[in-house]
């Protein structure tokens, strides 16, 4: 008998939502049919205003009229990828959201971290119970409330014979390293921009979503004075647990190291792939000194990039998690459905060796269609 959930992810690059329909009824989740849907640009404008903190005087109003518009197109989603699967509603489980990420605080007395996407209103529009609000439980307990995929890649990735590192490029880049070695600790953390800044420059200069494989950057050149200055951020030095945002990554700071140099726009974009991947091996080098890699996330699509994070990392191999049997495309928003699992089961989604948090737990708020 199939084991069905939901899994919804819309990530910090705000190219998509990302839905999913799992069946955890095998021993390895089998993945039954994915959707992505466009964000119509009127409501990724009015989120990037949220992200950006521009609004004046009305973020507050801004924020629960997004929290609710953000939450219909979820359950449309969601509405989508059943009929699309001739799945009825009534045979899953539940959905598991991870909303879409505004504000990232999660260190000091009182770090936070806030997702909007309202969960009710997919619920009741869906008739499909919910579980979102995952990282604030992290945060809670002292931890950074991110990354919350490291307990999943654990659960599917792993090997008994072999060192494996998986590395999501999403908005941000993340890494879990998992030890062949059970008496090792998992580990895992936000390493920095993955595609945020690369989307972002390529929105100003050229009115594109995205820098389709890389063909813009490649056109450029490497700045190496640039590159050392975008990579004097104290963040990359910082030890985990840590992770990140666009509070930090984004294009005011990108401007303000600019403004100690004048070149091309193409080659900053050329520059900013190889600060991804520098910033990505180097974090990696501390963890091991050779092994496999598996990205997953939109940047796996990127053959730049790719090619960047190779160079790099020459003593590594480099593929993508389609070699361990999950699209690389999909990863992430099977990661929230089996999280919506764990809390059904009452199963900790977190790993307090990559958060920092004080002990496992299970994550979630549970939201219910009826």
């Amino acid at each position: 008998m199939s084991e069905l959930f939901v899994g919804l992810m819309s990530g910090t690059s705000l190219d998509g939502i990302d839905a999913v329909l799992v069946d955890f009824s095998t021993a390895k989740p089998q993945l039954v049919a994915s959707y992505c849907q466009n964000i119509p640009t009127d409501l990724t404008t009015r989120i990037q205003q949220l992200c950006d903190a521009q609004t004046s005087g009305n973020e507050i109003n801004l924020m629960g009229a997004v929290d609710r518009q953000l939450g219909q197109l979820f359950a449309d989603t969601v509405i989508t990828l059943c009929q699309q699967a001739d799945i009825n509603p009534a045979q899953v489980n539940a959905i598991g959201s991870h909303g879409q990420t505004i504000r990232h605080y999660p260190n000091g007395l009182h770090g936070f971290t806030l997702q909007i996407g309202d969960a009710n209103t997919i619920a009741a529009q869906t008739g499909i119970d919910v579980v979102a609000d995952f990282r604030k439980k992290d945060i809670a307990l002292g931890g950074q409330g991110a990354p919350l995929v490291p307990a999943f890649h654990q659960c599917v990735f792993a090997s008994p014979t072999a060192d494996r590192i998986i590395v999501n490029i999403g908005g941000i880049a993340n890494i879990t390293y998992l030890p062949a070695d059970p008496q090792k600790t998992v580990s895992g953390f936000d390493t920095g921009p993955g595609n945020t800044l690369l989307d972002r420059w390529v929105q100003t200069h050229l009115q594109q979503p995205y820098d389709k494989a890389g063909h813009w950057a490649r056109s450029g050149q490497l700045d190496d004075a640039l590159l050392i200055d975008l990579m004097s951020d104290v963040f990359f030095d910082q030890p985990a647990p840590k992770s990140t945002g666009r509070e930090r990554f984004n294009l005011n700071w990108l401007h303000t190291v600019l403004k100690d140099h004048c070149i091309p726009p193409q080659d900053v974009q050329h520059t900013l792939v190889h600060l991804t991947a520098k910033s990505l091996a180097a974090q990696i080098q501390q963890l091991a000194d050779e092994g496999d890699i598996y990205l997953c996330g939109g940047g796996s699509r990127n053959a730049f990039l790719v090619e960047v994070i190779g160079a790099y990392l020459p003593q590594f191999t480099v593929s993508n998690t389609a070699a361990l049997g999950i699209d690389p495309d999909w990863v992430e928003a099977i990661a929230f459905a089996w999280l919506a699992r764990a809390y059904k089961l009452r199963q900790p989604g977190n790993m307090p060796s990559v958060t920092g948090a004080s002990r496992p737990a299970v994550l979630g708020a549970l939201f219910c269609s009826g």
